[in-house]
């Protein structure tokens, strides 16, 4: 497999950020503009900072001839390179040879650590691929620029197939058998990737491309190529984070993953934390238009932390184990072909007429407890189109709750298995919202927090009514507290939802992202609801508010990162 012999780092990543090198958009026109810059999405606000963000400008001849190589050929057979896709870390490249033979070639953007990342996701997809997982298959890599294509690279297998995303809503999806038979496939393949056990949590990585770059001693799985290393989990490294020295792993054991999320935030608030409007700008009025405070958040990231001993004492051994799932299980990154012996009218077997060939983009995975891992196949996703704010809030990170019907739930067989669902999700959530960064808010942990306390012999492992007493919460919320705090919750999530229906109309992302052909569109009916809300606006002040607060102006990011 080609690749670099040095890794091309020799600072510790504990106590030092991973460098992004920052370039500015090139004024000169270029041929291979398209090849270095993002295209195929347009931003509603901030956008020359996104389009920054995704420069990446490397030696193409130098690309070519890595990539000739790694499958043993020579630059000159290549007949083409052209642009695949953009993702949200990194851009792909189609390079087709002479003889009909393709390949993908993959550079990351600059996002921290891109060393980390790339190495780790090779590593990730070779393991997986030698265990009988069907992921591409890697020719070559390099996780540092340091190489004839000045960048980081990844090349790998060109996946024969559609992407489920294509066929699922005309041909899969209105026929029940088919479907089954997909989803029955998807599940198979996850429940054979978790089936691996590993010694600790983290990112999978070769042992040689942490050589000499980490402190903490990266533990050795059974085949001593691979080792378990510092965990490249997006959100450990956003923004400024990627400078704080933490603990990113590997972790020994469940108990310590599930503090680090916390002690990192605790670090990065110590540091750089600072009073700050809501991210969120549509929930800004619900707090007065007042700036708030981390204090808040920090009392509750250490609530969180006395927390976590009680709730990993009752998990068994089975869910403490650290395994793999994919972080970004969708009908996109699934990739299915027709069985050659199907027809239109028969399926082979019971196995449908369609079968997954691969499954792309491991990217920032990590070996975690079972019970921390959350991803959930889009097609299993039940969505109820038309909640009822007042009963529930609706935003994705809601703390979960036990179905309407529990107490009615007679069986004590059954009740046991909802109640364990209901105790790992509840872990896994107050686990995400505490690693989540600091953006003006502790509502959604704070509100987790009370949960697990209103629900504390649940979250122990005593069955609810059980004449075993629940150990005592280590944590106490002033009812006062609690009732306004559950009231703030449920005016947020009236606001929430309009945006979400609005978005989705709109096609237009949490962050303004748009495909690029639907920019205009986008753009004019974001004028028109700010045209609407102006109008609605009752006095001067509220006009003013409205614009000032606008969830499409350009804003100051860099007191959120």
């Amino acid at each position: 497999m080609a690749r670099s012999s040095t890794p091309g780092f020799s600072k510790s990543i504990s106590s030092t950020a991973i460098p992004v090198r920052r370039r500015t958009l090139s004024k000169r026109p270029d041929p291979d503009y398209d090849l270095f810059n993002s295209t195929s999405h347009r931003w509603l606000y901030n956008e020359s900072l996104r389009l920054a963000e995704r420069q990446r400008i490397f030696n193409l001849p130098g690309l070519r001839q890595l990539a000739a190589h790694s499958v043993g050929r020579q630059p000159s057979d290549i007949l083409s390179l052209s642009k695949l896709g953009e993702g949200g870390f990194n851009r792909t490249f189609l390079i087709t040879m002479r003889d009909g033979f393709r390949m993908v070639a993959r550079v990351p953007y600059g996002f921290p650590p891109v060393y980390l990342t790339v190495a780790s996701e090779v590593a990730t997809m070779d393991l997986l691929h030698s265990k009988g997982i069907p992921v591409p298959k890697i020719y070559g890599y390099n996780p540092s620029p340091d190489n004839e294509a000045r960048t980081e690279y990844m090349f790998m297998e060109y996946v024969q197939g559609t992407s489920l995303a294509d066929v699922w809503q005309d041909t899969v999806q209105n026929d029940p058998d088919e479907s089954r038979a997909i989803l029955k496939q998807v599940l198979d393949v996850e429940a054979k990737a978790t089936s691996l056990t590993f010694p600790a949590g983290g990112s999978i990585y070769y042992k040689r491309d942490l050589e000499g770059l980490v402190t903490r001693t990266p533990i050795p799985l059974e085949d001593d190529r691979f080792c378990v290393g510092p965990d490249v989990s997006h959100m450990s490294w956003f923004g400024r984070r990627s400078q704080l020295d933490v603990d990113r792993g590997p972790f020994a054991r469940a108990q310590d993953m599930l503090v680090a999320p916390a002690l990192k935030e605790l670090a990065y608030l110590k540091q750089f934390g600072r009073p700050l409007l809501p991210l969120r700008r549509q929930r800004r009025k619900g707090y007065g238009y007042k700036e708030k405070f981390p204090a808040e958040h920090t009392a509750n990231l250490r609530r969180y932390l006395e927390m976590v001993p009680s709730l990993i004492r009752n998990t068994g051994t089975d869910l403490g184990r650290f395994c793999l799932r994919h972080p970004d299980l969708r009908d996109g990154n699934v990739f299915v072909e027709r069985r050659s012996d199907s027809t239109d009218s028969s399926s082979v077997a019971g196995n449908g007429k369609w079968r997954i060939v691969s499954i792309i983009d491991w990217e920032r995975t990590s070996a975690l407890p079972e019970f921390l891992h959350d991803s959930v196949f889009q097609q299993l996703c039940v969505y109820d189109p038309q909640p009822d704010p007042d009963e529930r809030p609706w935003h994705p990170n809601i703390a979960p709750s036990l179905p309407g019907n529990f107490s009615e739930i007679t069986d004590e067989g059954q009740r046991a298995k909802v109640e364990e669902t209901y105790r790992r999700q509840f872990i896994n959530h107050l686990y995400v919202q505490s690693g989540g960064p600091w953006m003006g808010e502790t509502l959604e942990l704070k509100v987790g927090l009370m949960k697990a306390e209103e629900n504390w012999d649940i979250l122990n492992g005593v069955a609810r009514g059980s004449s075993v007493p629940a150990p005592s919460c280590p944590i106490t919320f002033d009812p006062q507290d609690v009732a306004e705090t559950m009231a703030l919750m449920k005016t947020q999530a009236r606001v929430d939802w309009p945006l979400r229906i609005f978005e989705g109309i709109t096609r237009i992302s949490e962050a303004g992202r748009v495909d690029a052909r639907d920019y205009r569109r986008a753009r004019k009916f974001c004028r028109e609801e700010l045209e609407e809300k102006l109008e609605r606006a009752e006095t001067e002040e509220d006009r003013e508010r409205v614009k000032e607060h606008w969830m499409y102006n350009d804003r100051d990011e860099e007191v959120y990162t």
